[in-house]
């Protein structure tokens, strides 16, 4: 296991992989707030909380519209500019949800802000992999991808503290904070050397994605089933805790923060271990590893179970996806390297978005227990990851024209 990915690092390069983990991370915590606070807005608007879920499906489904559009104009004119541009509108969007009047005001704002934040992944992850040299994408990697469970620990730890004070318009009122990354990304981030006008102008979208459509077909089903992984484990836990077992919000809090905790460590492990295992392997052991954990998540009595077995189901989600960020943008075509990426992981989001109605929908059944529908959604996604991670390509290691070769 090689080392070399924690040396030789530029100012440059660090600033980078820190405004795209920042980026991630706030996209994130904006997005999270949400899973908190379903049945509690589904209160105030006079709704059962499946009417609510349906914002977390909205939002989900338009990042695929959003990674196309940003994607696009990153290739187009720059990763930099528009990597601000995005920031700025997911944290207006954000804000803006604060001040909703009703159910449908809410679902579109919430919609909007999917647009917003489907835009970011792709950017930042490609801005960063064509910085970093080739040994240190897989720790990157993990890193990067380890801004989303960040998000999701820092919304767990806003909700746990402040909640019972300023209530779920007061929580989206913090999510203005982001905007504040916009200006450290005009001081120390550059644009990235991996794009150039010459190549911005060798051709559309389209046509990149016609050249490459087996491709990109195989990586739009790979991450449905990612984004199952997922969202199926994350977005309506603390419902279930809440709804099921009675916990309140300083019980469910921390539990979230100990889960959170747990998917960093997965995410910068695998990722790490991805560059002597290969991306495939390691992304088919941790989804593996994860089916021994479930039953404990879903089935446990206690918060403290519950929490050992989700710290553990998070480990190995986001050890999972800690490999993506890289695995994705050295598979990318590098004419489409910001819109590619993001634009098959978003549209894998698409498909994935029912989930949260699906769950809810499936525990209202089974008379408010959602252990089956989480346990279900689990184990079939793992499975399916594992599969396709095994029979897919991959191109650890690719030169990315431009990078960081050193």
């Amino acid at each position: 296991m090689s080392f070399a990915a924690f040396k030789g690092w530029t100012p440059v390069q660090k600033h980078v992989v820190a405004a795209s983990f920042l980026g991630w991370m706030l996209d994130a915590f904006d997005f999270f707030l949400m899973v908190f606070v379903i049945k509690d807005v589904a209160h105030d608007f006079g709704v059962e909380r499946e009417a609510v879920a349906l914002a977390i499906t909205l939002t989900l489904a338009f990042r695929a519209l959003g990674a196309f559009i940003f994607g696009r104009l990153a290739d187009r004119f720059g990763r930099r500019p528009v990597l601000m541009a995005d920031v700025a509108l997911y944290s207006v969007l954000g804000f803006s949800t604060a001040f909703a009047p009703n159910l449908t005001a809410f679902l579109v704002i919430r919609a909007l802000f999917g647009v917003a934040m489907g835009g970011e992944w792709g950017i930042g992850a490609s801005l960063t992999m064509e910085h970093v040299k080739p040994e240190a994408r897989g720790l990157v990697s993990g890193l990067l991808q380890s801004g989303y469970a960040a998000g999701y620990l820092l919304a767990s730890v806003v909700y746990g503290l402040f909640y019972t004070y300023i209530g779920w318009r007061g929580l989206f009122m913090v999510g203005l904070a982001p905007a504040l990354l916009i200006f450290y990304i005009r001081r120390n981030v550059p644009e990235s050397p991996g794009w150039t006008q010459a190549r911005a102008r060798t051709g559309t979208v389209l046509q990149v994605l016609s050249r490459h459509w087996k491709l990109a077909l195989y990586a739009i089903v790979l991450m449905t089933a990612f984004n199952f992984f997922s969202h199926g484990t994350q977005d309506i836990y603390p419902t279930f805790l809440q709804v099921q077992h009675k916990f309140g919000p300083h019980t469910v809090g921390p539990i979230a923060v100990i889960y959170n905790i747990g998917a960093m460590l997965g995410g910068l492990t695998f990722g790490f271990l991805s560059q002597s295992l290969g991306r495939r392997r390691a992304i088919a052991l941790a989804a593996l590893l994860a089916l021994p954990m479930i039953y404990l998540w879903a089935y446990s009595e206690t918060a403290v179970m519950l929490t050992v077995g989700a710290f553990f189901v998070q480990f190995f989600v986001q050890g999972a996806w800690g490999v993506v960020p890289a695995h994705l943008n050295e598979l990318s075509p590098p004419e489409a390297r910001a819109t590619f990426p993001g634009t098959v992981y978003q549209l894998g989001n698409f498909i994935a978005s029912s989930n949260a109605v699906l769950q809810t929908s499936i525990a209202a059944n089974q008379h408010g227990n959602y252990s089956f529908a989480l346990a279900t959604v689990a184990v079939i996604a793992a499975f399916a990851i594992a599969l396709l991670a095994i029979v897919g390509p991959e191109a650890k290691g690719v030169a990315m024209q431009g990078a960081a070769e050193a």
